[in-house]
């Protein structure tokens, strides 16, 4: 079997070294070049022609946003990883990448203490990606206009394991009901496609509650930018908070979100729980306790992400009563996530993300499931 040919670049001669040993322990990555700027990047990309790069966010002469619109614009259709700083600006960087075409990102290490435990980090979230986004190297990137762009759990290993292709047929509409809710969960390529849909969403006269697969800092960044681009008011939850209609209720990186009460009266309540799959926040918190509160009135959207985080929670709002409706797989940077949710049987409609805000906007504004039940 060929071997997945990685580029490293990054300004660092120590996190070149770090990056290259860390994927050199996977036995199906190659790393078949490195370069110390976004211009020796481009040279060495037309040279080598890489499977995958890992791009720095900050370096010198063309950074990695930069470099990434240069690779788009010249046609490189590679997945692109960004390797980030855990800081408020690595956070804005590293989503002004994704939006110019990058395809995921990872932190890096940080109060590690020692080399090999850096290492161990980088191995743990960055092997996963690479696995999981080298498929989509034949395919054209997602772009704005076009699709969508990253996402990441934390940690990511577990989360990182692809779903595989889906098994099942969908399952039948459920009987109309008023939506009460409508919860939202994204990893890999999450950004992106909640920009597009957040974007694109009326008005609604109910809430949205969000997972996004992301750490703290990112996901307050995350809200903010959302908060710019539709019509909702974005905001990430910082305690327990009454949900309003036309609102967008973002979990916070290393927490669990869960919307409680009742019909009507909602509140989105953070927790501290345990991880679940092998995540916090974990989609299938959230689409459980909407179910469990809302019961037919969930309306639970599953978009792009590595593993099968949401095939729980979305048996919980079928079991309920409610709707589920999730991306399909040639818009989503990677299908783990919505195909298993339809591998598992629990989807009602398979949609580009571009249709997905009209079946929400359609649903909530009719009053009723009956408008997003049926087949594809």
């Amino acid at each position: 079997m060929p071997r997945i040919r990685v580029l490293v670049v990054d300004d660092s001669v120590v996190v070149r070294r770090l990056v290259t040993e860390a994927l050199s322990r996977e036995p199906a990555i190659e790393v078949v070049g490195v370069a110390a700027d976004g211009r020796i990047a481009l040279a060495k990309v037309a040279l080598l022609g890489p499977d995958v790069i890992t791009m720095d966010v900050e370096m010198p002469h063309l950074d990695g946003i930069e470099t990434v619109r240069a690779l788009r614009a010249s046609g490189h259709r590679q997945p692109v990883i960004m390797c980030s700083t855990l800081t408020e600006r690595g956070a804005s960087a590293t989503l002004d990448a994704l939006a110019a075409g990058a395809s995921d990102y990872v932190t890096k290490p940080s109060h590690v203490g020692s080399v090999q435990e850096a290492v161990d980090q980088v191995a743990r979230d960055l092997v996963p990606r690479v696995l999981a986004l080298a498929p989509r190297a034949a395919r054209p990137p997602v772009r704005p206009g076009a699709g969508a762009a990253r996402a990441v759990p934390v940690p990511a290993a577990p989360c990182a394991e692809d779903a595989g292709p889906p098994a099942s047929p969908l399952a039948p509409a459920p009987p109309p009901h008023p939506v009460a809710v409508v919860v939202v969960g994204a990893s890999t390529g999450g950004p992106e496609a909640l920009s597009r849909l957040v974007g694109a969403l009326p008005l609604l006269p109910v809430p949205v509650a969000v997972v996004q697969h992301m750490p703290p800092v990112f996901t307050s960044q995350l809200a903010a930018r959302l908060d710019r681009l539709g019509a909702a008011t974005v905001v990430e939850v910082e305690r327990p908070t009454a949900m309003l209609a036309g609102h967008v209720y973002v979990a916070p990186g290393g927490r669990h979100l869960e919307v409680r009460g009742v019909p009507g009266a909602l509140q989105a309540v953070l927790t501290q729980e345990p991880p679940v799959n092998f995540c916090r926040p974990a989609v299938d918190v959230l689409l459980t306790s909407a179910a469990a509160t809302a019961g037919a009135g969930v309306l639970a959207v599953v978009l792009t992400g590595m593993g099968a985080d949401g095939r729980v929670g979305a048996e919980h709002v079928v079991g309920a009563g409610g709707t589920v409706v999730v991306q399909d797989e040639e818009t989503s940077v990677v299908w783990g996530m919505p195909g298993a949710v339809i591998a598992a049987g629990w989807a009602h409609r398979v949609l580009p993300i571009d249709d997905v805000a009209v079946a929400v906007a359609v649903a909530v504004g009719a009053g009723g499931h009956a408008a997003v039940g049926g087949g594809r």
